[in-house]
This record gives C-alpha cells, sequence and structure tokens, in this order.
C-alpha cells in the first residue's frame, strides 16, 4: 500500500502511526506499507545520535528509535516511510541486504535525472561527486527492526533549504557537506521524483 502526502505532515503523528502500522503488519491486520511525505523544519536523533553533534538546535529535536545520528528533515526534502516484514520478503531475513536494497532503490531513482548516486564505505547515506571534486550527501537512510519488521526508512533532497543542515553535524559526518537535486540543476518537480520512487521500488532486490 501506497500513501502519498501533498500536504506537510507533523512529525509525531507520523511516527505514531508508524508505530501502530507495525503493530498491525505483526499480527497480520495489515500488509507492507510505503509512505511518501513532507515533513516542516525539524531534527531527529537516532540511537547514535552525539549530543555535540547538535549543533544550533533552531527546529524541534524529536528523540526516534531508528538507528544513525541527528538528520534534517524538512520542506522541499521527500521522506519514504517503509513499513516491510521481512521475514515475509526475504528467505533469511538480513538487516544489511535490507539497507542495500534501500540504497539501490535510491541509486536507480536518482539515475533516472541523470544524478549518479554512489554508495561510500564508513559513511551512512547515498552521495554524488560535485562538481569540484568534493562529495555531498543527497539522501539518508535511518530503519528500526521491530520482531523482523522494518520502518521509518529514507529521505531524498528535492529542494530543502540547504542552510538548515547547519545546525546539526549531519549523521555525524563534518568532513563532506550537504546537497540536492535542485543544486545539482536537475529542476524536477516533487510529482516527479515520486513517481520515480514507484517505479524503482523492487521486491526482487531482496531475493
Amino acid at each position: 500500500m501506497k500513501f502519498i502526502s501533498k500536504d506537510i505532515q507533523e512529525y509525531e503523528p507520523c511516527l505514531k502511526a508508524m508505530e501502530q502500522a507495525v503493530d498491525d503488519i505483526k499480527h497480520g491486520h495489515d500488509n507492507d506499507q510505503i509512505w511518501l511525505l513532507e515533513h516542516p523544519p525539524l531534527y531527529t536523533a537516532g540511537t547514535s545520535a552525539d549530543a555535540s553533534d547538535l549543533l544550533k538546535p533552531q527546529f524541534p529535536v524529536f528523540e526516534t528509535g531508528r538507528g544513525g545520528e541527528y538528520t534534517y528533515h524538512g520542506p522541499g526534502q521527500r521522506v519514504a516511510y517503509v513499513m516491510m516484514d521481512l521475514k515475509k520478503q526475504m528467505q533469511t531475513p538480513d538487516i544489511k541486504k535490507y539497507i542495500w536494497m534501500l540504497e539501490t532503490w535510491i541509486i536507480r531513482t536518482l539515475g533516472e535525472f541523470d544524478v549518479k548516486g554512489e554508495r561510500r564505505a564508513g559513511r551512512v547515506g547515498i552521495w554524488v561527486v560535485m562538481s569540484d571534486g568534493t562529495e555531498a550527501k543527497i539522501a539518508a537512510i535511518g530503519v528500526r527492526i521491530r520482531h523482523w519488521i522494518a520502518f521509518h526508512g529514507i529521505s531524498i533532497n528535492l529542494n530543502p533549504d540547504l542552510s538548515h543542515f547547519g545546525g546539526i553535524v549531519p549523521c555525524g559526518i563534518s568532513d563532506h557537506g550537504v546537497t540536492s537535486l535542485h543544486a545539482l540543476a536537475q529542476k524536477i518537480t516533487m510529482n516527479e521524483l515520486d513517481e520515480a520512487l514507484q517505479n524503482n521500488f523492487d521486491y526482487e532486490l531482496l531475493s
């Protein structure tokens, strides 16, 4: 089931709805779900967040049970929450393979817009090489697993205010910057990004 929101969605109600969805999937009351949405400006702290990486909390900060460190969400960034029963979708549930699937989903989606997204050892998320040879993060990944049901998910920067990332050390990485599709001169719409995300989501990557 896919849910696509054209409106800004507050974070806490979404988190509660995800928790309920996980419970419903666990008890067989619902199937896997994907939600595509935007949040108002905010920071979230993963289970590995270091308080010293919260540099300037100009927006609300939410503690969350997902993996990872601090990240930013805000308008112009597409968040994709994926609630998936890994026991049903994989012969042997494997968190690393699930993360690899999410990375591949992002890479293929960016590729539709001639943006080469890449993995980097020791760095979470998807990265691009800028014209000056530096590297910048364009997409983030943060998941949580409960009873082998995955939730939380990914975010891709379409055209957020990149200065808002300055309030944190994104994902604990201070040596590299953050970019977006629009900053890379790909002036696509959110609808076009949503379509690419839907076209490139592939359960076969888990087999």
